[in-house]
């Protein structure tokens, strides 16, 4: 295992200490959180399982023998775990590089307590040097990029990917995203968007980051 995945896996083997008994756990999608999959699986017998933000994460949970639940019959979950793309030190994330940002962010809504996890890499000053992904319904494709144009951004489109809810993602560079909330609920207000990859309205209430110095809490 190089570095950059043992850094990960000592963010997921931190956020286990807020996984308690019986508990349903909402599970994110990405590298960081397959690691924190693998290491649940040695709590599959103390907590009652899972609801997946992705096909790609509930197929994992079901290899480790963990029951994954539709969010419809569970209602709030106490805990969410998932990594980000970036993070600003208020907690507030880019996330969608694994086009999994809808369904991430449903489950995020829906849960008391969000916990990112990801490596010291992670971290930046302010967010936007990783592309904003956005997921668009594709009959407006081209319309949303148009009004991502106006509003300063470089839409480029994510070709050959469709999101587990059969939509396409636009990925917009060259964004000024000091005031990330705002832009979150600009861009949420374009007809034919979806999800945009902001999670700043609601951050999350912890974000764990491993580095070679060790483990953060923020």
């Amino acid at each position: 295992m190089n570095q950059a995945e043992q850094l990960k896996r000592k963010a997921a083997e931190a956020a286990l200490s807020f996984v308690e008994d019986d508990m349903i756990v909402g599970v994110g999608t990405g590298s960081t959180v397959n690691h924190f999959i693998e290491l649940l699986k040695g709590m599959k017998g103390r907590i009652d399982g899972a609801v997946s933000s992705s096909d790609a994460s509930t197929a994992l949970l079901k290899q480790a023998g963990i029951a994954v639940m539709d969010l419809n019959s569970v209602g709030t979950l106490p805990l969410y775990v998932d990594g980000a793309d970036e993070t600003d030190a208020h907690r507030r994330l880019i996330k969608g590089g694994g086009a999994a940002l809808t369904r991430e962010k449903i489950v995020a809504a829906a849960s008391e307590k969000f916990v990112c996890i990801v490596d010291e890499s992670k971290k930046v000053g302010v967010l936007g040097e990783f592309p904003l992904p956005i997921e668009v319904i594709p009959m407006a494709r081209s319309y949303v990029a148009r009004q991502l144009v106006a509003a300063g951004g470089r839409p480029v489109f994510r070709e050959g990917v469709t999101t587990d809810n059969g939509n396409v993602i636009l990925d917009v560079h060259d964004l000024n995203l000091v005031d990330p909330v705002s832009v979150e609920r600009q861009f949420n207000c374009i007809p034919g968007v979806v999800t945009v990859g902001l999670f700043a309205i609601r951050p999350a209430e912890v974000v764990i980051s491993a580095g070679v110095g060790g483990v953060e809490r923020f």
